[in-house]
């Protein structure tokens, strides 16, 4: 693969210079542990629907990463090549990234949500040479779909399954053969180890170009990122991360698989999303950190206040991915005992903006944190004029941890000669630097020439004493062009109509034209992994409905 990260050398200078960049890799921090800490429990791997446990520790891990390694070479993986990987948080995800940086490759981590639509564009457009599939996972045969698709994909050598029975499984080919011991195993290991500025990821995010952008990483620019982020939360070797938000996603990708080697942390992994499990976790390995989106947190404070399961080792919440309603931090802080930090990012750029340990917890509710160092923000208007605090406007931003750029789409690279970054979102800054995110551009409700400001209304819903869950989406309209249409989940128990709904949101004194007029009741919404609603599908269904 020939990759354009045409963002990454003007930026070398200036970000070495001023200690952003730090030019070293996962093999380096890798080997740092295996010097240091050869025997700690390095990754913990919990399969929520079997109950089975797999422990790692560095030493261990670090064998096994070699051994995979020299197995992808006999599959003919080299450097550059892209080894796709569609897992869930096992333990195979965190040995094949680390097997491809031994040996130079690039690893494409896919949700396992994607389907054949999504999974046809990525594996061609990166040409993946190898894909990494569990057999089965929540009832799915990943291996009959992308044996399916492989005839379409002409750079697709080799489908290798996590739990399978045949010769193409991933204990035949990668994990269980000790390839370590081939004669030529170290030369493999050792000649082709990627440089810092590498692409070393590519990731695929959505946008508004009406295909997936693949998102080109180096060991420079992600390290940019989590560095300054564990500092900010004050994370130390002596700490003990839980991650279920997908490795996936930038979120437990760079949080729950490379930071904790970075640190020389534990990791512990859970594939699936229960509460109870999450607790009991919690509870038997110590866990002191994790970060999700707001319904983790919700699920967490809920069940342990039903539970009665104290979690005190937990000190430290970090939630992201949309606003957190400030009741529930009131009752997180109250329940979990927990500081809850709220923040924002992107696939592009990690997470850029963090309130601080020490900040008073209403920061949380009503901001998304400060500029990490190696981060600038700058919110300005249409005709890019910078805007002063608290003007919203669109939330450029220049920073170390930027990506390179979209594989093959340099048009769509959004950066300017001075390295702003076009982020598609709008915010407006305080006085003191925190970032409130007030909406994505192409989320904008366009009523009567009007912006509703979606973001803060949804939050004000989330304050209703009968909503559960809201999301605010445009409907067109032959006059206005747009109007606002609520969609919400009620609480156990509770109902609202639209009538209620408009009532209460004029007594909260916003502006008329604000006001939903349409409303939507559901039982569930749909949603990411990750825990965000899917407001394209919202769109999408209330769209079809009206026609």
């Amino acid at each position: 693969m020939q990759f354009d990260a045409v963002l990454i050398p003007p930026r070398r200078a200036h970000s070495v210079a001023q200690g952003f960049w730090h030019d070293r890799t996962i093999n380096d921090d890798l080997e740092r542990c295996l010097a240091q800490c050869p025997d700690k429990v390095a990754v913990t791997a919990v399969q929520a629907e079997s109950g089975v446990v797999t422990r790692f520790t560095y030493r261990e891990l670090a064998a096994m990463a070699d051994r995979v390694a020299v197995g992808l070479s006999k599959l003919g993986v080299g450097h550059h090549d892209i080894v796709a990987c569609q897992l869930p948080n096992w333990w195979q995800f965190t040995v094949t990234y680390l097997a491809c940086s031994r040996i130079g490759a690039v690893i494409n981590p896919l949700m396992h949500i994607f389907r054949e639509r999504e999974l046809s564009f990525m594996l061609k457009h990166g040409e993946a040479k190898v894909v990494i599939v569990p057999k089965v996972f929540r009832g799915f045969d990943y291996e009959q779909m992308v044996e399916g698709l492989q005839p379409s994909l002409p750079d697709l050598q080799h489908v290798v399954v996590v739990n399978g029975t045949g010769a193409n499984s991933f204990e035949a080919l990668l994990s269980g053969p000790a390839w370590e011991q081939d004669p030529q195993a170290h030369a493999i290991l050792t000649q082709h180890r990627p440089a810092p500025d590498d692409v070393t990821q590519l990731i695929y995010t959505s946008g508004t170009t009406g295909e997936p952008k693949g998102v080109m990483h180096t060991a420079n620019t992600v390290m940019a990122n989590i560095i300054p982020y564990a500092q900010r939360l004050k994370l130390s070797a002596d700490d003990i991360v839980l991650m279920a938000s997908p490795m996936a996603h930038q979120t437990g990708f760079m949080y729950g698989l490379m930071m904790p080697i970075m640190l020389q942390e534990s990791a512990v992994l859970l594939d699936m999303w229960e509460p109870l499990k999450a607790i009991d976790l919690i509870r038997a390995e110590g866990c002191t950190f994790t970060m999700a989106s707001t319904p983790f947190l919700t699920d967490l404070a809920k069940n342990v206040a039903e539970s009665g399961q104290a979690v005190p080792t937990l000190r430290t919440f970090l939630c992201a991915g949309a606003p957190i309603p400030g009741p529930l931090v009131e009752q997180a802080r109250a329940v979990l005992g927990t500081k809850i930090v709220s923040a924002w990012g992107m696939t592009e750029n990690g997470a850029v903006t963090l309130i601080e340990l020490d900040d008073p917890d209403e920061r949380a509710f009503t901001t998304d944190g400060s500029p990490l160092p190696g981060v600038e923000l700058k919110v300005v208007d249409d005709d890019g004029h910078a805007l002063p605090p608290g003007q919203p406007g669109k939330l450029l931003v220049r920073a170390c941890s930027n990506f390179g750029g979209y594989l093959k789409r340099p048009q769509w690279n959004g950066t300017d000669a001075e390295g702003w970054f076009d982020t598609g979102d709008l915010a407006r800054l305080d006085a003191q630097g925190y970032v409130r995110i007030t909406g994505r551009s192409k989320d904008v409700i366009i009523r009567g020439g009007e912006n509703i400001p979606v973001v803060e209304i949804e939050a004000l819903l989330y304050r209703h004493p009968a909503i559960a869950m809201a999301a605010i989406v445009a409907y067109p309209d032959e006059r206005l062009g747009e109007r606002a249409c609520a969609v919400v989940v009620p609480k156990p128990g509770q109902s609202i109509d639209l009538p209620q709904l408009v009532a209460y949101l004029k007594e909260q004194k916003i502006a008329v034209q604000y006001i939903p007029e349409r409303l939507e009741v559901r039982e569930s919404m749909p949603s990411t992994p990750s825990g965000k609603i899917q407001k394209f599908k919202l769109r999408e269904d209330l769209r079809a409905s009206l026609a």
